[in-house]
């Protein structure tokens, strides 16, 4: 078997060996998350409004900080991961947290054998669909798991940012998904002096197959913006220009770091795909 044909136990391997090193890390800030401190960024809090009584399944949700955050906003949450590592992390700090927030560890594209209910929101954010192969299976998941009308709320790094080496000095990369990129690195983003490498396999996809697949699956795109910053510290060489805006030293203003986007399910679509 060829690597790509195992991208899934190498990732979750890399994230599994990943998920200590971030819970310590100042990054994550655990200690300030346990006294109360929301995850969540104003870019998807704007988005996903008042949350009271609403169902939310949150997609590739690593540890889990976010999914709580959501549970603490009033949402019935179910929080999913690939890295088994992190789910059992999630469920600890969810009852550390006093919350009800429920985990599952699959794939995303296997959570249709895990997971039978519909939600008012999906929602998935900042370095996630890079980890897919199949953008189309990825929209199919959203839809199945979507109510009737139900929002999808979607938060990503912006796909001209992984055109770039991790200096951001020169473009190495496609901005269109050619397949597989394979990876080792030093280190984490969120402790770049972490005492380990991990391998990983991902891949990058443009603007227009995100909102092709989306819309190819019953989907309609309500909103979308884009953003010359990021709200989290996690590139080589970058600096804060604003408290909690982030944008790569050499190239300012520049280019677009994270994009947004919301998508209403159309209450026609046969959700039995």
């Amino acid at each position: 078997m060829n690597a790509e044909d195992n991208y899934l136990e190498i990732n979750r391997e890399s994230w599994n060996t990943r998920t200590e090193a971030h819970i310590n890390s100042d990054f994550y800030n655990l200690d300030a998350f346990l006294k109360g401190k929301n995850s969540l960024k104003d870019i998807e809090l704007n988005l996903l409004g008042d949350l009271t009584g609403k169902s939310v399944l949150h997609l590739q949700c690593h540890f889990g900080q976010d999914s709580i955050s959501l549970s603490r906003l009033g949402a019935d949450v179910v929080g999913v991961d690939l890295s088994d590592v992190a789910i059992d992390r999630a469920r600890e700090l969810a009852k550390q947290s006093n919350v009800s927030t429920t985990f599952i560890c699959s794939d995303v594209y296997d959570l249709p054998n895990h997971l039978d209910r519909q939600f008012d929101i999906v929602f998935t954010s900042y370095g996630t669909i890079g980890w897919l192969p199949d953008l189309n299976r990825w929209a199919k998941i959203i839809s199945k798991f979507l109510k009737p009308d139900g929002t999808f709320v979607f938060v990503e790094f912006h796909p001209v940012v992984w055109m770039f080496d991790s200096a951001f000095k020169k473009i190495e990369y496609r901005y269109f998904n050619s397949g597989a990129i394979i990876e080792t690195e030093k280190g984490t983003y969120a402790d770049k002096d972490a005492e380990f490498e991990v391998k990983s396999i991902g891949w990058n996809h443009g603007l227009a197959e995100v909102i092709s697949s989306l819309m190819q699956n019953g989907l309609e795109i309500n909103s979308i913006e884009e953003f010359d910053y990021s709200p989290y510290n996690n590139f080589n060489n970058s600096i804060e220009f604003e408290p909690g805006k982030f944008r790569i030293a050499h190239l300012g203003d520049k280019i677009p770091m994270v994009y947004a986007l919301t998508a209403s399910k159309n209450h026609l679509v046969d959700t039995e795909q």
